[in-house]
């Protein structure tokens, strides 16, 4: 990048202290004094120059333009599935789901924590395969708007009395009650997930007979006893 030259002021004080010297000494009043007076200032500022001599110096390089911050980009809300129903049964799980696992968290006896695992487990399954099949929503309505929410209710009443510290007639009553009910409650969403599939069993069991009937009739099965 070339230097710029910067030329001392001197040389321009030269010329007006030239001009002052000359119009005090000659008069100014012809054309040829007014010459003369030009030579005059163009040899003292000559004279100048080389006294106060130029000076080169480097010329500022820019500084980058600087970056703009850019906002946070906020990460995009999940979509919905359109069907607001679905939505609220997809929502209603992955609360459920998280509700048990908190609760399960916070129960120490090991055997009712493997019961809320399986229940948490199952729970999880019901809500996917509906979630992946929503013409099955309505069967399994009863499932969310009363069992689930009645189990997580006794899973927190079982909580806070356990927290308590105390043996009563009625804290160990109660949660001797609920331990009593969760192999059963484990039982019922076992079969409620099994009915689930009940469509898909007499498909796939329509599907075998179709298929034992063909392989007979083009002689590719054994004989039937």
């Amino acid at each position: 990048m070339a230097k710029r030259k910067k030329v001392s002021v001197m040389s321009i004080y030269a010329v007006a202290v030239a001009w002052a010297i000359y119009g005090l000494c000659f008069p100014l009043y012809s054309t040829k004094h007014f010459v003369t007076a030009i030579v005059f200032s163009l040899v003292c500022r000559a004279v100048a120059q080389k006294i106060w001599k130029p000076k080169y110096e480097e010329p500022p390089v820019p500084e980058p333009p600087k970056e703009k911050d850019e906002p946070p980009q906020e990460e995009p809300e999940p979509e919905g599935t359109g069907n607001a129903e679905l939505d609220a049964f997809i929502t209603e799980g992955k609360r459920a789901v998280s509700e048990m696992q908190r609760l399960n968290d916070n129960i120490a006896d090991a055997e009712i924590s493997l019961r809320i695992s399986r229940l948490t487990e199952l729970t999880g399954k019901i809500f996917a395969h509906v979630a992946a099949n929503p013409h099955k929503l309505s069967r399994a309505r009863k499932f969310v708007n009363y069992y689930v929410p009645t189990v997580i209710k006794l899973l927190n009443a079982y909580d806070r009395m356990g927290s308590q510290g105390i043996e009563g007639e009625n804290i160990g009553g109660t949660m001797r009650k609920i331990e009593d009910i969760l192999d059963t409650i484990v039982t019922a969403f076992e079969k409620q997930l099994d009915s689930l599939f009940r469509e898909e069993a007499m498909d796939i069991s329509a599907d075998i007979t179709v298929l034992e009937n063909m392989l007979e009739q083009e002689g590719f099965s054994g004989p039937r006893f």
